[in-house]
């Protein structure tokens, strides 16, 4: 196993380069540049998005590709990123325009009043069946249910998020003790090289990750959203009011954009997954065993709220976000 994940992992670690795939040489400073507007002239208005460098991610990487963003105007330029909660601080500054990312980094800015918005959903995870992300360890951690964790360390991408706080809830439910789990942040393309490494127990990761750590005879210990809010959303498109209230022709453009793109994505797998293949440079058939989410512009049923419920009862936050103010729906 260690010769195949040490490869593997040097692969993944190469998506995160990749993953900036619109514009490469692009200023890294810079901001949104209009020359148009996003209506019809056939000039095109650039906008930064944030978005991490993992499976889910094939949505936008094909819709762009296949010209949806163009139609309405908009040019993209993927900024690579490892967690919503990261990109906040760019969009605050204006360094970027939109983030995809979880939906725990926007409820922890609202009870900040950053003015950081959910304008629409990006995926679901999975109600039943193999979800899109697992905690997963080696075969031979002795790690095979939620409870085994306490006492262990765990990574994740971005602590103090929904992927710790649904694994504490997992392992309380299991009958362990979720507050002797020592949580590390880890990338996600490095989870492979550090599990093997040793430098933590199990981690939670999404594919191609998991099915990585899964193919080469590790274990999936537990599917913490499925096991906690099953088909939680795993990614949302996030924003500040600040651009709402700038820029309303923008937002709408790009919420239109991206409307259209998921509803063309989750008809168009095949295409998803070879701009997966190409963007996280795996192979092929790699790509195409990779569990995809559901996904959908739609917040209704995201389950953001249960998530914020869950984390006043773990005192990840002191008090429920103001849902009306954190989730506009465009």
């Amino acid at each position: 196993m260690k010769k195949s994940l040490a490869t593997l992992g040097v692969l993944a670690a190469a998506a995160l380069a990749l993953s900036g795939c619109t514009d490469s040489a692009a200023d890294p400073e810079s901001t949104a540049t209009s020359t148009g507007d996003a209506g019809g002239s056939g000039e095109l208005t650039t906008v930064r998005v944030a978005a991490l460098p993992i499976a889910e991610t094939g949505a936008l990487w094909a819709a762009i590709d296949e010209g949806i963003f163009e139609e309405h105007g908009l040019e993209i330029e993927v900024v690579p990123a490892q967690g919503g909660a990261n990109a906040i601080p760019a969009l605050l500054s204006g360094d970027i325009q939109f983030a995809i990312g979880q939906p725990f980094g926007p409820i922890r800015a609202d009870a900040q009043d950053l003015g950081v918005v959910i304008v629409g959903n990006y995926a679901n995870s999975l109600a039943e069946g193999d979800d899109v992300n697992a905690v997963v360890a080696l075969g031979d951690a002795g790690i095979t249910r939620p409870a085994d964790l306490a006492g262990k360390k765990v990574s994740v991408n971005t602590i103090g998020a929904a992927g710790d706080l649904t694994i504490r809830k997992a392992v309380q439910d299991d009958g362990g003790d979720p507050s002797t789990i020592e949580f590390v942040e880890v990338a996600f393309p490095d989870v492979p090289a550090q599990l093997e490494a040793g430098t933590m127990d199990a981690a939670w990761a999404p594919d191609p990750f998991r099915g990585m750590i899964v193919g080469e005879g590790g274990v999936s210990v537990v599917q913490p959203y499925q096991a906690t809010i099953p088909g939680l959303s795993v990614l949302t498109n996030i924003t500040t009011q600040a651009l709402i209230d700038e820029d309303p022709d923008l937002v709408a453009a790009y919420s239109e954009a991206m409307a259209e793109a998921l509803e063309w994505a989750s008809g168009n797998e095949e295409a998803v997954r070879a701009a997966i293949a190409t963007n996280l440079d795996i192979p092929e058939e790699a790509a195409a065993g990779i569990t995809l989410p559901t996904f959908t512009w739609d917040l209704a049923d995201a389950g953001i709220e249960d998530l914020g419920a869950l984390a006043v009862e773990f005192a990840y936050i002191d008090a429920e976000p103001d849902y009306d103010r954190l989730l506009q729906q465009q």
